[in-house]
């Protein structure tokens, strides 16, 4: 039987988000409905995607040539046609596929940290051994390419990132990314990129710094994307795997046979027409709108509590990480984040996630609190509104 360890932020999400009033947890942007789909689409309705007369039958097996097309599109500097895509019912559901077909007991992978738990405890549930590559929060969450050096062995089979980077919210530029495949070349590395935020960059100074992991010349890359986050669409489970390796794709559409024969046509649909490139477009322009927004807000609160709260400011993505001391009457110490999150949720509604538990396995990021700011406005709003009422109740002398 395989051991696998307990995956605490689906856990945690799980038990907590039925009883949060203000979720400022969620890590989607503000998810859109059908009706804005058509709006910003031009549909004469919010059914107008959907043949009324199409059977519902298995759809496209590796998903729909439209669908596929929509997406190819979008990895627009590197050689990525629609056979180079495949379409599964979700991100988390690529990057399964992924570490299961391209892992085996005894390879050495390395693996970005903090970050998605699925990342390196699925490779260790194979029996790979996982090096954590991470993040130094001292240098604003900045990845040490000589760390990453180090760290590679001759039987190193897979360098696994996550870029733009859950929980921290920053990012990896072109600069970054073309040392690390350099890297990776010489040593005939595989590199899985999960880009489920991508390109979701709201740093303007950045913006076009940040390329797919597909785009760097380097055909021996799995990426991995969804529907999901930046899209705003989590509700229809359309994610996908690419790669300009043909191999790759046959081998993952082969091992994918075992776990999805198709997503839904439903899906596939709606999916087809959000990535339709004037209707994708309007909708990451609205999303990195939405952040930056909703970033300047929780900035702002963090600005009122100097003594208590402080963060590295994300450049991408959905979420970051907020760091809360005692006040000084208490010690002034880290909090324990797991009680914070537990009694902040108990006294205001609001919910957050609790960073040592859920990304550190109760030993690193202590003190931490993951934040999702690109919820609606108006949602984050009330939940930084119960934050800054407990805060100022118990956290200031």
């Amino acid at each position: 039987m395989v051991q696998i360890k307990e995956f605490e932020v689906e856990k945690w999400m799980d038990e907590n988000e039925g009883d949060a009033i203000h979720n400022i947890a969620e890590t989607c942007c503000s998810s859109i409905t059908l009706e804005e789909l058509q709006q910003l689409s031009g549909a004469d309705s919010p059914l107008a995607f959907l043949d009324p007369k199409q059977p519902m039958t298995y759809g496209p097996i590796r998903g729909s040539v439209a669908l596929r097309t929509h997406i190819a599109e979008i990895y627009g500097a590197a050689p990525i046609s629609a056979d180079d895509v495949l379409i599964t019912s979700g991100a988390i559901h690529a990057n399964f596929l992924s570490l299961y077909a391209l892992i085996s007991p005894g390879d050495h992978v390395v693996c970005q940290y903090p970050t998605y738990q699925q990342l390196y405890s699925i490779p260790e549930s194979l029996g790979a051994d996982v090096t954590l590559w991470k993040a130094n929060f001292s240098d604003k969450w900045a990845m040490s390419y000589k760390d990453l050096e180090s760290a590679i062995r001759p039987n190193t089979k897979m360098i696994i990132l996550n870029n733009p980077q859950n929980p921290l919210g920053t990012v990896m530029t072109k600069e970054e990314l073309q040392k690390i495949v350099a890297l990776a070349r010489a040593h005939d590395i595989l590199i899985h990129c999960d880009e489920v935020y991508w390109p979701l960059v709201h740093d303007e100074h950045i913006q076009s710094q940040v390329p797919s992991i597909t785009e760097l010349g380097y055909d021996n890359v799995v990426a991995t994307g969804s529907m999901s986050k930046a899209y705003s669409l989590a509700g229809i489970r359309v994610g996908w795997l690419v790669s300009p390796k043909k191999a790759l794709i046959d081998l993952l559409a082969s091992v994918r046979h075992y776990t999805t024969i198709s997503v839904s046509q439903i899906d596939d649909r709606i999916a087809t027409l959000a990535m339709r490139p004037d209707v994708r477009r309007k909708i990451l322009e609205r999303n990195i709108a939405l952040a930056r927004k909703n970033k300047a807000c929780v900035e702002a609160l963090i600005a009122e509590f100097p003594s208590v709260c402080e963060w590295v400011t994300p450049n991408a993505g959905t979420t970051g990480l907020i760091r809360l001391r005692q006040k000084s009457t208490n010690g002034g110490g880290f909090i324990e984040d797991v009680s914070f999150c537990h009694n902040l949720q108990r006294e205001t509604g609001t919910m957050l996630v609790p960073a040592s538990h859920c990304f550190g396995a109760g030993k690193e990021f202590v003190g931490c609190v993951r934040i999702g700011y690109v919820c609606s406005h108006e949602e984050l709003v009330r939940g930084l509104a119960g934050l800054r009422s407990y805060l100022a109740q118990y956290f200031v002398d």
